[in-house]
């Protein structure tokens, strides 16, 4: 146990490195030896990654919460005292305690912001709101909260069919977990504290689970920057889903080896289970992790042998699953599966960083937008076949591969690449290529000949072309309305708010539209104005005349020169976004809109 690893080992031992021998007791004379210099840059780097953010926490504590201002200041002398001693002490052994205050100095941070800032956005609430229904006996899915966001500041998510969802629309674990912490208050501070406390347990796991000289980079990527904590803060499910997936993720290859799983195995099989039962990302690494280890497991043992052992890893999967979601699977199917579903079916207005920036602020618009989710969808499925067809050398990646399609969705913000990235820590450590090398490929006949090079270039151009023709569709599209301001109505003392607006709508295509308007000055979305007066629906080829009033019944037009104004229209059947910039000048005769980019 003690011993430094010349070989792989098993699932079940404590896990060691397999790049460098891991110190243990003092009989080890690698304990006693001098570290690595990369061992001590990278206990450093973890180190000062600390300071990221720390200042704002401890200014907000130091106004008010004067013992949170004093343990903070500790830290500080902590992060102090590690990077003077990641740089002077001379063994392993020693510097491996200085990864632990390390980990301990981040954790206490992490939990130091948590209480100054624990009352969630609007995953965190409404996971609360979900396990006080839990309790007290009412539904949990289908169920719209909207008072939860009256007055609140908190942001929702707008649909593009004009509305706003108020439902929860996770897998039910993380309702389970916040149960037991209601009584930590009301908003979503029993959720953002089953976030946190979940993510310092699974960093804990991490750093546990990886070699000894790379266990700072688990204190780095989960706790050092600071965007995982922050998504912990705001009530993130993913968060709880990702320290479950961390024991899956730690040497996933040798899952199974020699045919047996045994009750690391199954264990595992258990995390894989409840990671899906806590968020819906864990569902779009799952089967290239279970590809990946039907994959190694052949190599090793046969088609017949892989093929049952990896049936019965995700089967005991499954069934944790279903142990989770029976209660609400039972008592309201109808409701849990529309729930768990929700993302995929909500219709959300596109948002985020991929190529839908393109359509939202690049062009005036498309009237095919539902052609990004197909993209995104056939994206997953041409990643999957090539991982599967070149296993070997795209193994290591198999954490990171599933979130490449998000880049094509409507909803491509960047929290479903950076969520999962510690998984992307733990496979770059524990499952390079090697673990690969014995990997089955399929490989038909037609592309095992001596001229087998070409036939796999043209199968992997093959395989993302639907995807790329579905992107440049949704990418080519043209808005179907062209829209112009015909007047303002403004506020007695102030030409810079604007009460009213009247847009001339022209719907250039022959299918009829029911658009809802709004008036954006950045990235994002602003909540839908209202329609006073006019047709909700315009014909095709038909012109029709709107009058709309603000959500808050004020709008005010922003101060600084060179502010983007943007009017867009969403509809929902079809899928469309139609946009142009305005100018809403301070007079009435003000009023206009730029020239439509070609």
């Amino acid at each position: 146990m003690h011993l430094a690893e010349t070989q792989q080992v098993t699932p079940d031992r404590r896990t060691q490195s397999a790049v460098s021998a891991a110190p243990g007791t003092s009989r080890d004379p690698e304990a006693c030896a001098p570290p690595a210099p990369w061992h001590r840059v990278l206990t450093l780097l973890a180190d000062v990654s600390l300071f990221i953010g720390t200042r704002s926490v401890w200014t907000q504590a130091a106004t008010h919460h004067l013992v949170l201002a004093a343990l903070i200041s500790l830290c500080y002398a902590s992060i102090l005292v590690s990077g003077v001693l990641a740089l002077t002490v001379r063994r392993t052994r020693s510097l491996a305690r200085v990864d632990l205050l390390v980990l301990v100095t981040a954790a206490v941070l992490a939990l130091c912001a948590w209480a100054l800032n624990h009352n969630g956005g609007d995953e965190g609430v409404l996971t609360t709101q979900a396990a006080r229904a839990l309790v007290t006996g009412h539904a949990v899915y289908g169920q719209p909260w909207p008072w939860l966001f009256h007055g609140t500041g908190i942001a929702v998510t707008p649909t593009i069919g004009g509305g706003y969802d108020y439902t929860y629309g996770y897998p039910p674990l993380a309702v389970l977990l916040t149960v037991p912490l209601l009584w930590l208050g009301h908003s979503g501070a029993p959720a953002t504290a089953a976030c946190t406390l979940a993510l310092i347990g699974g960093t804990v796991a991490l750093w546990r689970m990886l070699p000894v000289p790379w266990r700072s980079s688990a204190t780095l990527a989960c706790l050092g920057f600071g965007f995982l904590s922050t998504y912990a803060r705001v009530g993130y499910p993913a968060i709880i889903a990702l320290a479950l997936l961390v024991p899956v993720a730690v040497r996933w290859p040798r899952i199974g080896a020699g045919g047996r799983l045994g009750a690391a195995g199954l264990a595992r099989a258990a995390c894989l289970g409840a990671a899906c039962a806590a968020q819906q990302l864990p569902w779009f690494v799952t089967p290239f992790l279970l590809a990946g280890l039907y994959a190694v497991r052949r190599g090793e043992l046969g088609g017949r042998a892989a093929a049952l052992l990896v049936l019965r890893f995700a089967g005991a999967a499954v069934t944790v699953w279903l142990l989770i979601n029976t209660y609400f699977a039972v008592s309201a199917p109808g409701r849990w599966l529309g729930g768990i579903a929700l993302p995929l079916t909500q219709g959300a207005v596109v948002h985020g960083q991929g190529l839908v920036d393109v359509t939202l602020y690049f062009t005036d618009g498309s009237d095919r937008i539902a052609w990004y989710s197909h993209a995104s969808m056939l994206l997953a499925a041409a990643l999957l076949a090539l991982f599967v067809l070149f296993v070997r050398r795209l193994g290591p990646v198999a954490t990171v591969l599933p979130w490449l399609a998000f880049f094509l969705a409507t909803r491509s913000q960047d929290g479903y690449y950076l969520l999962m990235t510690p998984l992307w820590l733990a496979a770059a450590v524990t499952a390079p290529l090697p673990e690969f090398a014995r990997a089955w490929q399929p490989r038909p006949a037609f592309l095992a000949g001596p001229r087998r090079r070409p036939f796999l270039v043209a199968v992997a151009v093959l395989l993302f072309t639907p995807a790329l023709v579905s992107a440049a569709l949704a990418v080519s599209g043209r808005p179907p309305l062209r829209m112009e301001v015909t007047a303002l109505r403004r506020a007695e003392r102030s030409a810079a708010v604007v009460r009213a607006m009247t847009l001339k709508v022209v719907n250039t295509g022959s299918a009829p539209l029911t658009p809802h308007y709004t008036l954006t000055t950045g990235q994002g979305m602003s909540r839908y104005w209202l329609l006073v007066r006019g047709p909700a629906t315009i014909p095709g080829h038909g012109t029709a005349s709107v009058e709309l009033r603000p959500p808050d019944g004020r709008f005010a037009v922003p101060g600084k020169p060179g502010t983007r104004i943007r009017l867009r229209a969403f509809t929902a059947d079809p899928q469309t976004l139609s946009s142009q910039d305005v100018t809403l000048g301070g007079t009435a005769q003000g009023a206009g809109v730029r020239p439509p980019r070609g």
